[in-house]
């Protein structure tokens, strides 16, 4: 039974814990209180412990005040607090992790609660346990601890040798470790950190140093069921690892599912085996000699090669492999210059029948031949991104034709080739459309190609015949449409919309659109991206979007009295209107658009 005095320890927060905890490791216990905790737990022969940390004195150099410590050692709290205050350079998705169940987190990158469980603190530790001189129960000092950072439970250790066995147990309880590595820091720092968590199942890696094969056999030693890894790699580290290294990495670890991996220049080739493995992002590849998977589990692959010059990747022979060693994929992404129709004919007959989303981008050559071959292997695709192709209005065609009833994603950002007639006919055709993304594909013919510049000024192929299509006028009606981006579309000079469940709206760099001719019809509309528009028609866009809201803050009916001098509002007893659609005009009359210029 939990006393007041115990609840009230389990409100404190972190920093009048963290101020007892230094507290505690300052002062030594009264020879009372020790000699009660002595006569508590029996006096054990030989068991003098220091001070300071803990340890048995005999043969015991204690390093704690020696600020210069072993690099073997585990790390202090001060290199950990320069590793925990520095901003985090990579976000890792919620819906990029595929969640086996709750998971138990450590973060090195935020000074926040590490993520465990509450309902395991009862579990691992019972009520009548006190391992405090204080009289703390072992449930309320987990749900205590449990909360700390990294770097606060390596302080928390220092004050006793409960404390120190609580947060040993804490560190064995985490799944999930999220880790930066600065340049200065060794990989003995992460062998140190994987050593405290041998339960870890999930591993995300910032690298600021160099990374090599000493680093993947350090994880493959330390963390034996690794299922889901990922390294992320700064601007100024290089990854190092070679396509043999990672193949045997892969083929070692039985239980990985998931391996995202960035700056994968030096990896020459690889052959990649595995009966587990279900997902493949690889970043920043370029010239492989050899590029094979052999993983019958695999459903997602990310491939983005590198946009530089003189690529001899062949990805026809790749792309065919993956209908023979893949047959269950789902997802493929792919972003390479080097895309061709030969490389879509390749894809075409690899007879992937599980095949939902298909992004091929970057890909010049991709013409509307390749939408035809497309559209008559793979009829049930559910995203289509076709981004930064030659397709035109003719291959929209097409894709309406074909994926009416399945496609609810359709991206042609950077397509020059596709006016706004192939926008309008892709709306009214695909009636499940819930995002599309049609970025600089209105432009004036001196609009700069962001790709082209990014990919060493190399210049992407227009047609001559769309040079002269600019002022033109978009009109979408659509009842499914939530996120619409037209950035960069400075032939628009003209915009109807009628959208009653779009959230999200994309004008960036829009210049020429007239206020005078711009119609917003979405009343669930959240954000506006506003940026690069001249001052009036950002005034517009506040405007109408102010209006719209302003028009539902009074939905009930009025009338007029029999002079006509005032309107009076309906009473509500009169009022016909039921309590959900009530309840549900409140909702909207609370949520406000936001628009954004930055």
């Amino acid at each position: 039974m939990l006393t007041s005095q115990d609840l009230h320890c389990v409100c404190l927060s972190q920093d009048t814990l963290l101020h007892r905890i230094h507290t505690m490791q300052q002062f030594h216990p009264t020879p009372s209180h020790a000699a009660s905790s002595q006569a508590k737990f029996g006096k054990k022969r030989g068991s003098y412990n220091c001070g300071r940390c803990g340890l048995p004195k005999k043969g015991h150099v204690c390093t704690v005040g020696n600020p210069a410590t072993s690099s073997s050692a585990t790390p202090s709290h001060s290199s950990l607090s320069v590793v925990a205050s520095a901003p985090s350079s990579i976000s890792v998705s919620a819906a990029r992790r595929s969640a086996l169940q709750p998971r138990r987190a450590l973060s090195f990158d935020h000074e926040e609660a590490c993520g465990l469980d509450p309902s395991e603190c009862t579990s691992v530790w019972s009520q009548e346990d006190d391992l405090d001189s204080s009289g703390l129960p072992g449930n309320v000092l987990w749900d205590i601890l449990r909360r700390l950072p990294p770097s606060g439970l390596l302080t928390a250790a220092k004050v006793s040798r409960g404390w120190r066995d609580m947060t040993r147990s804490l560190w064995k309880a985490a799944e999930e470790l999220n880790l930066r590595v600065p340049a200065s820091v060794q990989v003995g720092f992460v062998a140190s950190m994987l050593q405290k968590c041998p339960g870890i199942v999930n591993l995300s890696l910032v690298m600021e140093s160099d990374v090599d094969s000493t680093m993947l056999a350090c994880i493959a030693f330390s963390c034996p069921n690794l299922a889901f890894l990922e390294i992320s790699v700064s601007d100024s580290a290089v990854n190092r690892i070679t396509g043999s290294e990672l193949g045997r990495f892969v083929a070692d670890k039985k239980s990985l599912k998931s391996l995202k991996m960035e700056g994968c220049s030096n990896l020459g080739g690889f052959l990649l085996c595995s009966s587990s493995l279900s997902t493949i992002w690889l970043s920043d590849l370029y010239s492989l000699s050899k590029m094979v998977f052999n993983c019958p589990q695999l459903r997602e692959i990310s491939l983005m090669f590198s946009q530089r010059e003189k690529d001899s990747t062949d990805l026809a022979t790749m792309v065919e492999g993956l209908g023979r060693s893949c047959p269950r994929l789902q997802n493929i992404r792919i972003y390479s210059m080097q895309l061709s129709h030969a490389a879509v004919l390749a894809l075409t007959a690899a007879q992937l029948r599980g095949l939902r989303m298909l992004s091929l981008v970057f890909g010049s050559e991709v013409t509307d031949a390749s939408v035809a071959a497309i559209a008559s292997s793979y009829p049930n695709l559910e995203l289509l991104d076709l981004s930064g192709s030659s397709v035109s209005d003719s291959g929209i065609s097409m894709i309406c034709n074909v994926f009416s009833e399945t496609l609810t994603r359709l991206l042609l950002a950077v397509c020059p080739n596709v006016t706004s007639s192939g926008i309008q006919f892709a709306t009214a055709q695909l009636p499940h459309i819930e995002i599309m993304d049609c970025g600089m594909t209105i432009c004036e013919p001196d609009s700069h190609n962001p790709i082209a510049d990014e990919n060493n000024h190399k210049p992407q192929k227009t047609s001559i015949t769309n040079l002269h299509l600019t002022n033109q006028k978009l009109i979408i009606k659509h009842s499914c449409l939530k996120k619409l981006s037209l950035w960069g579309c400075s032939g628009l000079d003209a915009l109807y919309l009628n959208c009653t469940q779009l959230k999200d709206l994309n004008l960036n760099s829009c210049r020429n659109l007239h206020p005078e001719r711009l119609l917003l019809q979405c009343p669930s509309l959240e954000n506006v991206h506003a940026s690069g528009c001249h001052d009036m028609l950002t005034g517009a866009i506040q405007s109408q979007v102010c209006n719209a809201f302003t028009d539902l803050e009074n939905p009930s009916t009025c009338k007029r009295l029999p002079n006509g001098s005032k309107r009076v509002r309906v009473p509500h007893l009169d009022n016909t209107e039921s309590p959900d659609e009530e309840t549900k005009r409140s909702r909207k009359k609370g949520r406000l658009c936001n628009v954004l210029l930055d």
